[in-house]
């Protein structure tokens, strides 16, 4: 007696693919994401949050001659399917042209699919999360000085892609991810409080940094922030902490993706090939690192993908390209291509991080009389276009190249091309996240107070 079976990912795809070819379109490609998250949350020891949840979209793009149409559905029924494919040939019929708009050519297509290491098959329970949740808040709130929890959180997800086009593309993956985090609170009404947080991700679950190491790192930052002040509006060396150095890494994968770079949205939209950081500055894009958290075998598009030097000794050497953006910058594209079920490919960094320097975070403090040491930056006071950059911040002084006491309700201001020409990273380089940064020193930066 023979046993049924659902059709796998690529069966499904590559059927709706069939039928979209059928109904009239020129070209289409589809997309399958299958996603299975599991969530807790805990606050003062009793758990507040305890989720599953399941989830399957499937999307169809169809493309007649230069004019493209998406459509997504949870429903993979043979009705459902069979809607889908007709609504979307009825889109692409009516919808304005793209000159932009295609599927990659055969020969751009990935040809190996290498292994990153990038899915962890074991699955948690939720007492395994509970539990690293309960420790990390018990650690944070056993620190002398803390005195309330805003709480303790633990997920993990595992994500199943399969991407079939009438091009030849057809492949399929599967990634994990895991992550922890604690938030507290410090001191009291009466003399003033103060909250900061600590957090860990990875693909595998045993990856992550030990629950206690966590908490402990909360209770300290938020301690230690206890009496913070403004000080005096005046200009001085700034340095960055790791965990906000990342978000001006985030500011520069921005400012050279192809799509804003193509509108001419993007203020560094005229220095492709041209010094953008001071010599010896390296920044990388690497999608192939072994269980990293933005790794892909190819891009959304099917593009084989590489390690790059975006920034080499200080140099811009690239965009961030996928097929579109690349088009319509008359260049090719550079495999950055991701993507949904319900929208069109557009470019994203992978493992994207700034190579370590040679001083340590300890040596380039010494080295400041007079400065700022920012351990939490506030707001979105960042505009791409013109690079302009101020944000609310705080953190510690720095005097006599020692740290002196706590600084807050201050903002710091300054503009991303003079901020990156003017930076230095330090040796303290981890590769913890999607986007990872050194401790930075910025000199000249106005930092406003009082």
């Amino acid at each position: 007696m023979s046993r049924l079976t659902s059709p796998s990912p690529l069966d499904v795809l590559g059927d709706l693919v069939a039928r979209a070819r059928k109904a009239g379109a020129e070209a289409a490609d589809a997309v399958l994401i299958d996603s299975i998250a599991l969530s807790v949350g805990l606050r003062l020891g009793e758990l507040e949050r305890l989720e599953r949840a399941e989830s399957g979209d499937v999307g169809l793009r169809v493309l007649m001659g230069k004019r493209q149409a998406f459509v997504s559905s949870s429903d993979r029924s043979p009705a459902a399917l069979d809607e889908l494919v007709e609504r979307c040939v009825a889109m692409a019929r009516i919808v304005p042209e793209d000159p932009w708009c295609g599927l990659a050519d055969p020969s751009e297509l990935a040809t190996r699919i290498p292994d990153l290491d990038v899915f962890d098959a074991s699955e948690p329970t939720a007492d395994t999360l509970i539990d690293m949740v309960r420790r990390a808040e018990d650690t944070a709130r056993a620190i002398d000085g803390v005195s309330n929890s805003e709480g303790a959180e633990a997920g993990w997800g595992r994500s199943s892609v399969a991407i079939v086009g009438s091009n030849g593309l057809s492949f399929s993956y599967s990634v994990t991810s895991s992550s922890l985090s604690v938030s507290v609170l410090a001191g009291d009404a009466a003399s003033g409080m103060e909250r900061d947080h600590d957090y860990t991700s990875a693909v595998y679950l045993s990856d992550l940094r030990a629950p206690e190491d966590v908490g402990h790192e909360a209770g300290r930052r938020a301690v230690r922030r206890l009496g913070g002040r403004k000080v005096a509006t005046k200009q001085v060396p700034v340095i960055l902490d790791p965990r906000v150095a990342r978000g001006l890494l985030s500011s520069l994968a921005g400012a050279i993706n192809g799509a804003g770079v193509a509108r001419g949205t993007s203020f560094l939209k005229d220095k492709l090939g041209k010094q953008v950081f001071a010599k010896g500055i390296q920044v990388t894009d690497d999608p192939h690192r072994a269980r990293g958290l933005r790794s892909r075998p190819c891009d959304g598009e099917g593009v084989g993908t590489r390690r790059r030097a975006v920034i080499e000794d200080g140099v811009l050497t690239t965009w961030l390209l996928d097929l579109r953006s690349a088009r319509q910058l008359g260049m090719r594209t550079t495999g950055h291509a991701s993507r949904g079920t319900g929208s069109p490919p557009s470019p994203s960094a992978s493992n994207f991080y700034m190579e370590a320097g040679v001083i340590t975070p300890a040596e380039m403090i010494h080295d400041v009389p007079d400065g700022f040491y920012v351990t939490e930056l506030f707001g979105q006071g960042v505009n791409g276009v013109t690079g302009d950059y101020s944000r609310g911040a705080a953190g510690f002084w720095i005097s006599g190249g020692e740290i002196a006491f706590p600084v807050s309700e201050v903002t710091v201001a300054g503009n991303l091309k003079d901020m990156f020409l003017n930076l230095t990273p330090a040796s303290d380089l981890e590769l913890r996240h999607g986007v990872d940064c050194p401790t930075l020193r910025i000199d000249g930066l106005t930092v406003a107070g009082r």
